[in-house]
């Protein structure tokens, strides 16, 4: 598959790159899921230390990465793919807090780098406390919701 070629080089760019501070790298959503659509986003997620504040720094900072890489997704619109690169950019202890982004990534993620199984621990974690609660994720058609709570009575406090 095209798309596998381009996660081996965003992975080998990516540690490149950001060197010792990076810390995870995953894909999820579709291309997690293996079922994309030649117009599907690559959604990852980058955990590195040290990240600047603020998204925009934090893109800027991936910029050098994206550039290197837009050949090699140039090259898939000749074969019918159109992949945008969608990537989410978090600190270490940004994790640790929880996300609500990691409510799919529990199922649905595809870990490529992960540096002393940080984000798989983190996953197992976070999987762990849905589990406690009783969550699922509730499936209607191509589309999904999360009832975190399937039990929940007025006035609790829900906390993963």
């Amino acid at each position: 598959m095209p798309l596998d070629q381009i996660l081996k080089c965003l992975t080998a760019l990516c540690r490149e790159h950001y060197g010792k501070r990076l810390v995870s790298l995953a894909v999820f959503g579709s291309v997690g899921r293996g079922t994309p659509r030649p117009d599907s986003d690559v959604d990852f997620l980058l955990v590195v230390e040290d990240l600047p504040n603020g998204r925009m720094a934090r893109s800027a900072e991936f910029a050098a990465v994206e550039s290197s890489l837009a050949p090699d997704l140039a090259a898939l619109t000749k074969i019918g793919l159109h992949p945008e690169l969608s990537p989410i950019f978090k600190t270490p202890a940004e994790i640790q807090q929880g996300s609500p982004l990691l409510l799919d990534m529990t199922d649905d993620a595809h870990i490529l780098y992960d540096r002393g199984d940080f984000l798989r621990r983190e996953l197992q974690k976070f999987s762990q406390k849905l589990k406690k609660l009783g969550a699922q994720r509730v499936w209607q058609g191509n589309a999904w919701y999360w009832d975190l709570k399937p039990d929940y009575k007025r006035g609790e406090i829900i906390e993963l």
